[in-house]
C-alpha cells in the first residue's frame, strides 16, 4: 500500500508513477470544454495557422522578388527600401506564424482557450 503524495491517504491508485488517491485524483483532472466547443477552438486556431502559412509565404515570395530584381546584387536606391520593406513585412509575417503556431501547441497541450476565442465562442 502506498500513500497519496498530495494528501497522504493510503492508496492503491497510481495517476503518471505517482500514489494518488481516488479523490485527489479527481480534483486534480483537467476540466476540459465539451467535445463540440473544442472542435470549434481547434478548427478556427489551425485555420489562423493556415492563414498565418499563407501571408508568410507571401512575404517570403516578394521578399526574394525584390532580391532577385537586382542582378548584379547592387539594387538602386528605392531598390534599397524595396527590399527594406519586404524585409519587415517578411519579419511580421513569421511573427504571425509563431504566434498562431504556439495558440495552437498551448491548446493542444494544455487545453489553453485564447481570449478572443472565449468571447466569440469558439469562432
Amino acid at each position: 500500500m502506498a500513500w497519496c503524495a498530495y494528501c497522504r491517504a493510503e492508496t492503491k491508485l497510481y495517476d503518471s508513477g505517482v500514489p494518488t488517491c481516488s479523490k485527489c485524483s479527481e480534483e486534480r483532472a483537467p476540466r476540459r470544454k465539451p467535445p463540440a466547443s473544442d472542435h470549434k477552438v481547434r478548427y478556427a486556431l489551425i485555420e489562423d495557422l493556415l492563414d498565418a502559412t499563407v501571408r508568410e509565404k507571401a512575404a517570403f515570395d516578394k521578399f526574394n522578388a525584390a532580391l532577385d530584381h537586382f542582378p548584379t546584387g547592387l539594387p538602386h536606391p528605392d531598390g534599397s527600401q524595396r527590399i527594406r520593406n519586404a524585409s519587415h513585412e517578411l519579419e511580421a509575417a513569421r511573427k504571425g506564424l509563431k504566434k498562431a503556431h504556439s495558440r495552437l501547441s498551448d491548446f493542444l497541450d494544455r487545453g489553453t482557450i485564447p481570449e478572443d476565442l472565449k468571447q466569440t465562442g469558439g469562432g
